[in-house]
Parts: C-alpha cells; structure tokens; sequence
C-alpha cells in the first residue's frame, strides 16, 4: 500500500514523464526541425526565404488548430463518462498508448521529400494524448493534499517536470541532436547509436526518445497512484445530464465561469508562445537546434525555480496574484519579440554581427519560463478551489475545453496574421498580447480563493 507521500511523487512523475513533449517536442527540438525542414521544402518550391519561414510557421499552426479542436470537443465528455463510472486510470493508460506512439512515429519526418501532413498527424496524436492523459492525472489531484498545501503539490509537481525536460534536453544536445552544419552535437561527437547526421537521424531521434523517456519514468506513477474508491457509478446518460447541467450553473457561478473564460485567453497565448518560440527563433534569428536547445535549457530551468517558488506564493497568498503578475511579465516579452529582429530593436540598428539580439532573445526565454511554470501551476490550483473531489475529472475536463475551445485562435489568429503581413515578429506577438489582455481583464471577476 503506497504512502501519501509515494502518491504525492507518484503523481509528480507523470509531470518527469510528459515534460519532455513540451520540451524536446512542441518547443525546443522537433518543431524548430519541422519548420526548418518545412521552410527547405518551400524554397525549394520557388518561394523566398522569408515566406518559405512564414509558410512553415502557418502550416505548422494549422496543424495545432486541428488537435485542439479535438481535444476541445472531447475533453469534458471523456472526463463527465470517466466521474460517472470512477475509472481514470484506465484512460490513462490508452492516453499514454497516444502518446507514446505519436512521439515515436515522429522519426520518419526525413530532411529530404518530407511529408509535412503526415508528420503533423503523429504529432497531433502525441498531443492528444499528452492532453488527455493530463486531464485524468490532474484530477486525481483533490485527494493529495488539504487546501493550504495545495499551491504547494502543484508547483512542485511543475517544478519536478520542468527539472525533467531539462536533464532529457541536456541528454538530446550533447549526445545526439547534430548540427546541421557540423553533424555533430553541442559537445563535438558525432551522434550517439551510429545515427547518420547527413539523414538528420540524430534530431530525429528526438521522437523515440521521448516516447521511451515516458515508458520509463510513468513507472513509478502507475505503481504508486490509485484511484479514491467508487462511491456510486452513474450510467452514461445521467453523466451526460449532469455534465450539461454544470455547463449551464456556469451562468450562477460567477467565479468559476470568469475562471475558465479568463484561463480560456491566457492559456491558449501561452501555449502558444511555448509551441512558436522555438520556430521564432529558426526563422527570425536563425538560430541552429542547438542554439535553441541552449535556449530551453535556460527557459526550463527558470520555469522549475519559479514553479516551486510560485507554489509557496500561491499557497501563501492564494493563486489569483500569481496568475496576475505571470501575465504581465508574458506581455512585456510579447512586446519585446515584436520590436526585435536580427538587425535592429524598435528601429534603433544593431551593429553588424551583434550579439545583442540573441542575448535579448536568451533574457525572454528565461522570462517566459519563470511567468509560464507560475501561470501554469496557479491555474491548477485555482481549478481545484472550484471543484470536489467526485466531479474533478469533470472539472478538469471543462477545464481542458477552456483552455481548448479556442485553442485554435492563438495558432489560429498567428498564421493569420503571419500569412497577412508576411512577418513572423507581428504575427506572434500581436495576437499574443490581445490574448493576455483578455484573460486579464476576465481575471478581475475571479474570486480569489474560488469557491472555498
């Protein structure tokens, strides 16, 4: 029988285990290779460099829109069917069947004649089934500590991942991910395994990595965490009824609504800026996977210190401020990739061959980690103040829609606005900053404790 304190790491390890899709995936290595591919593949077809980059940065963005929309329509049906009948675990395992599968099948994105569809097919399911796969494990989140220490568990929990995606990035630079000119990797050698660095099978390697990465470290997770026991199943019906009927309390729960609505806006710009940050870099500075490796290193290690420090603010302060001020730092970053380029910053010319750009680039990774661990894990807790713990899958699942439904917008309105000016700077930060703006404002009806 697990102790509450093996439950408590149990659970923090499913954040170590997924970590690295967000990481190594979304952000750092295999989206800055798919738009470095997907923009060879465009000047290839006549295109400038510039619109092969904006190019690359839509397509990738429409790929995005498609899962979230999935996982928005799916989300809080799967968590109402999953209250009903008391079995999560279950669903965790086919989620991370999702995952482990889509992750790995992202080795056949080869450098030359790409299929670009089908890579964003396998990542998509990887990404459906990471979210999933978080909904359930959040929702078991009720039953591992009291209210006061509840900022706690959950910062440390995105602390713990955070370390996670670091050292499995760590591991991905210096021993296989190559240089695209070099062929070797951040420590000059060539990749681990006899992996070709002409064929790019180094960063490839990105793919099955991750999905083993998850096998390995869900194991204490699923060896420590149970399930609270099943009080009274509900048929599907009355699940579907009861799900319905939450939807529309929304409209007398004030502070709940305003939560999902506000965590809606803000969750989807961060998001976003996690899975464009990395392309940002490829197409606007010309960053190598190295370099923007180095550039998730810090950003990750920024997000695990602020996430545990956060946690302690949130438990002692409650989680509204943190979310708060998570914000503004993300605008203020917003506002400086908008002002930037290779060559100049708001208009003032850089001097040939400065480093100033990159070094400026560094300080916003370092921001949005520290604002984007804090923010993540504040709206966790400020999720379970607004919810028991025989509805929290429910819960977790409408919270899921929230950050869902409209998770298309920011990718969305990003390769719109890309497509439209032709430039990546404008088309990352202006819808971004909007994003922010609204969840912001949404944020004033937001009760600080929730419904405790």
């Amino acid at each position: 029988m697990a102790t509450q304190r093996q439950r408590i790491w149990g659970w923090w390890f499913f954040d170590w285990a997924s970590q690295p899709f967000n990481t190594l995936l979304l952000t750092f290595v295999f989206g800055p290779y798919f738009a470095e591919v997907a923009t060879a593949h465009y000047m290839a077809s006549g295109l400038d460099q510039a619109a092969s980059g904006a190019a690359a940065q839509a397509f990738w963005g429409w790929g995005q829109t498609v899962s979230g929309v999935i996982i928005a329509l799916l989300a809080p049906i799967l968590g109402a069917l999953a209250d009903g009948s008391g079995r999560r675990m279950v669903w965790i395992w086919v989620f991370s069947a999702f995952y482990v599968l889509g992750s790995w099948m992202l080795w056949f994105l080869m450098p030359d004649q790409p299929d670009l569809t089908q890579a964003l097919i396998w990542f998509g399911l990887g990404l459906i089934g990471m979210e999933f796969a978080t909904i359930f494990t959040n929702s078991l989140m009720p039953d591992l500590a009291g209210d006061d220490d509840m900022g706690k568990v959950s910062g440390s929990g995105f602390a713990f991942g955070y370390v996670g995606g670091i050292v499995s990035l760590v591991i991905m630079l210096l021993l296989l991910a190559e240089n695209s000119e070099t062929g070797k990797t951040l420590i000059g050698i060539d990749p681990l395994f006899g992996l070709n660095a002409e064929a790019r099978e180094g960063t490839r390697s990105v793919g099955p990595l991750t999905a083993v990465w998850y096998i390995i470290f869900m194991i204490p997770f699923f060896m420590w965490v149970r399930e609270p026991p099943v009080k009274k199943r509900v048929p599907i019906g009355q699940s579907l009824r009861e799900l319905w009927a939450l939807i529309l309390s929304l409209k007398d729960r004030q502070s709940l609504g305003a939560h999902l609505l506000s965590s809606m806006f803000y969750r989807d710009a961060l998001n976003a800026l996690y899975g464009f940050g990395g392309v940002y870099a490829s197409g606007v500075l010309g960053w190598s996977i190295t370099q923007i490796g180095l550039f998730g290193i810090a950003g990750a290690i920024s997000a695990a210190f602020f996430a545990w420090l956060g946690g302690k603010m949130d438990s002692a302060r409650g989680p509204k401020p943190v979310i708060n001020l998570s914000m503004w730092v993300l605008i203020v970053v917003c506002m400086v990739i908008a002002g930037m380029s290779r060559d100049d910053f708001f208009g003032m010319p850089f001097a040939a061959g400065s480093a100033l750009p990159d070094q400026i680039f560094y300080a916003c990774g370092i921001l949005i980690g520290a604002a984007g661990g804090t923010l993540q894990s504040a709206s966790r807790t400020m999720m379970v103040f607004h919810t028991t713990r025989e509805r929290s899958t429910e819960a977790f699942g409408l919270y899921a829609l929230s950050g869902k439904a409209t998770s298309f917008i920011a990718p969305f309105s990003i390769a719109l606005v890309t497509t439209l000016s032709g430039s990546q700077r404008m088309g990352i930060a202006v819808p971004l900053i909007a994003l922010f703006l609204v969840g912001m404002v949404l944020l004033r009806w937001v009760k600080p404790m929730g419904e405790r």
